[in-house]
Parts: structure tokens; C-alpha cells; sequence
């Protein structure tokens, strides 16, 4: 990478209402990664209330359904910003309900049917069994080519359109535990049931939205050094194929 004085900035989604299972840790290996090779980090906090500007990478974890129902009415106030955010280039990352919100809807067992943001065709509804494990992906963009999580959900989601699955499942359930497929990707929006937290034992997943962060804000491929990935790569490895 050239000597360049590279930022990116990072929005964290209402982290007090949606922060289950170490979710902040994919906050922190972002932010990690990028100040190992000299990127800058802008970083902010988005509360109830608080109102949006323009970022790279806009991150949400996930939460239980009364979390849910209070960030589901925020975000859709801010449906039309960040739907533009992502016909700009922007990142987003959803994991678990954060995932579910930016559907269509996600239609709980008991109460009224939560309005997503519609970044991505799709839609989740509420199933009667809870998926809970580890899970192993087979992707087609990254090297290595896996990703490795822990899901535990009850909810199904189903992708319809133009919104493709991160990849197949090798082990584990997935979106819904029938079409064989986790996680969601619709221009740059990712969504995914992987907690654990996701990116720290997948840092080639880590590495590509920062890459994509970074060609959002100067409108370029930049192309990031390799870092030293000795023990991320070892973790990763040892979960792959391994079931709960």
C-alpha cells in the first residue's frame, strides 16, 4: 500500500440496546486491523435519538426481541439516509437480530411484526426450534474460503431477488435449517446469525470490508499489506468443520 494518510469511519448501531455474545469485537478488530497498517479510525456511537451522518462502515449486533422492537422504529426513521448510504458505496454489517432488521420485517411469535430498512430483499419470521452451535461456511470471495461462527437463533430468514447468501453451510443451520445457506449480501451489506465474535477468527472477512470501506470513501481498489495472522489463522482452523 502506498504511503497515504488513509481514514475510514466506523458507525456503531445502538451497541447499548444490540450487543449480544462479544459482538463489540468486531468493532474492535476493524478498528485493530486498520491502525496496524497506519489507517485512520473514525469512530462513533449511534444512541436512540441520535442522528446520522455520512460513514464507510456502518456496523449493528445483535439483541433479543425487546431490544429489537426499540431499534427497529429508530432505524426505520432513518430508512431513506441510510438506504442512500448504501446506493453510495457504503458498508454495512448486520449480525443476528441487526441482521433480521435490515429485511423487510421480522415477525416475532407473540406481537406485532417489527419493520426492517429493506437494504436487502428479505424477510424473517419466528420459528418454533432454536438453532444453536457452531457453524462452518463454504464462501466463493474469500481466501480461505471459510467462515466460522456460533449461531442461537429461533428466527428463519429467507432471502428472495437479487440478495445472494454469504455461502453454503458445511455445519450448522443457517438462515432457516432447510435451503442450506447463512447470511445475506446485497451490494456492500452483509448480514449474518455468526456471533462470537465473528470477525476476530475470520480476518480475511475482516480485511475485505475494510477494503471496501476504504474503496467507498476514495473511490479507488486499495489493496492492504498482510498483516502477521499466525493466531487468527490458527483459531479459524480449528473451528472449521468442528460442530457444537
Amino acid at each position: 500500500m502506498e504511503e497515504r494518510n488513509l481514514k475510514i469511519s466506523i458507525a456503531h448501531l445502538y451497541p447499548k440496546l444490540l450487543n449480544l455474545y462479544g459482538d463489540m469485537g468486531n468493532i474492535i478488530t476493524l478498528a485493530k486491523r486498520c491502525q496496524w497498517r497506519g489507517i485512520s479510525v473514525e469512530y462513533d456511537e449511534i444512541g436512540i435519538g441520535d442522528s446520522l451522518k455520512e460513514h464507510d462502515l456502518y456496523f449493528i449486533g445483535g439483541g433479543q426481541d425487546r431490544q429489537q422492537q426499540e431499534v427497529a422504529g429508530e432505524l426505520y426513521k432513518n430508512k431513506d439516509f441510510l438506504t442512500s448510504e448504501r446506493d453510495n458505496g457504503a458498508v454495512f454489517l448486520g449480525i443476528c437480530g441487526g441482521y433480521q432488521l435490515f429485511g423487510h420485517y421480522y415477525q416475532p411469535f407473540d406481537g406485532e411484526k417489527l419493520l426492517g430498512i429493506s437494504l436487502m430483499d428479505a424477510y424473517t419470521v419466528a420459528g418454533k426450534k432454536r438453532f444453536i452451535g457452531n457453524v462452518t461456511v463454504e464462501t466463493d470471495f474469500l481466501t480461505p474460503p471459510t467462515l466460522v461462527g456460533f449461531e442461537n437463533h429461533s428466527g428463519l430468514t429467507y432471502l428472495q431477488g437479487d440478495t445472494k447468501p454469504l455461502g453454503k453451510v458445511k455445519v450448522g443451520n443457517g438462515n432457516n435449517g432447510k435451503d442450506g445457506m447463512e447470511g445475506a449480501r446485497y451490494k456492500n451489506v452483509f448480514g449474518t446469525y455468526l456471533h462470537g465474535s465473528l470477525l476476530p477468527k475470520n480476518p480475511a472477512f475482516a480485511d475485505y470490508l475494510i477494503e471496501l470501506a476504504l474503496e467507498k470513501r476514495y473511490r479507488e481498489k486499495i489493496e492492504l499489506p498482510k498483516l502477521d495472522d499466525g493466531l487468527e489463522i490458527k483459531t479459524h482452523n480449528s473451528l472449521v468443520g468442528k460442530a457444537y
